[in-house]
């Protein structure tokens, strides 16, 4: 019983997660705002695919704290986290954008105009995989963010971490898998996948990391 008392978590109602995505910075944003609705509306079941509000918020807060000039992010879907991250660049910053979907990345490019954040960011469609490792080796990104497809969240990892600077942030999505790891009965490819990647994370030497469970859970990395 004393054990229960120092757990230091809080189990989040809709309520409360509702108060928590309300008492932020711009929270009711209208294009940010539009594009969840136009998305839900287009994409049906795969507007899941969306980051939620409050981590969008943290996105920009983020890469503002860190003074990132140059991001990159692999699986823009409709805009929704690329928006938040150019936000948080200066004007001369860049944002590079890896996708393989030409339909949803139309939607996101619309939105950065009404964001006007166009001109900060660079949309390369295609496998992320491929438009990796035609990236200079030169470490030249101070913050990454990753989205794209599970099973090769480690192929995006080790492609990206030596194109990072020093101090530079690696924030991985879906890192709790819809609160199916922790019980040691993951049987889907993306779960183990997921799994894998987060215990190795945590002994990888050539970063520091912290798994914050907030969305859907965030491998939050920083090289060294």
């Amino acid at each position: 019983h004393s054990h229960l008392m120092n757990l230091k978590y809080l189990a989040l109602n809709e309520s409360l997660y509702d108060y928590t995505c309300n008492q932020r910075s711009h929270a009711k944003e209208p294009i940010l705002e539009t594009l969840r609705i136009e998305t839900e509306e287009q994409a049906g079941e795969f507007s899941r695919m969306l980051i939620s509000r409050e981590q969008g918020s943290f996105l920009s807060i983020l890469v503002a704290c860190l003074g990132a000039k140059s991001a990159i992010e692999i699986g823009t879907f409709t805009g929704y986290s690329s928006i938040c991250i150019a936000r948080g660049l200066p004007e001369d910053g860049r944002l590079l954008c890896m996708d393989i979907s030409e339909e949803w990345t139309t939607i996101a490019q619309r939105h950065w105009d009404l964001a006007g954040v166009r001109d900060r960011i660079e949309l390369r469609v295609g496998p992320a995989i491929e438009g990796l490792d035609q990236l200079d080796p030169v470490p030249s990104f101070d913050f990454a963010f990753i989205d794209a497809d599970k099973p090769e969240y480690d192929a995006y990892y080790e492609r990206i971490l030596p194109r990072m600077r020093s101090n530079g942030l690696i924030l991985f999505d879906n890192m709790l898998w819809g609160s199916r790891l922790g019980n040691g009965l993951i049987t889907d490819e993306a779960g183990q996948a997921i799994d894998a990647l987060n215990r190795k994370l945590a002994s990888d030497d050539r970063v520091q990391t912290v798994l914050l469970p907030f969305a859907d859970g965030i491998q939050f990395c920083r090289k060294k």
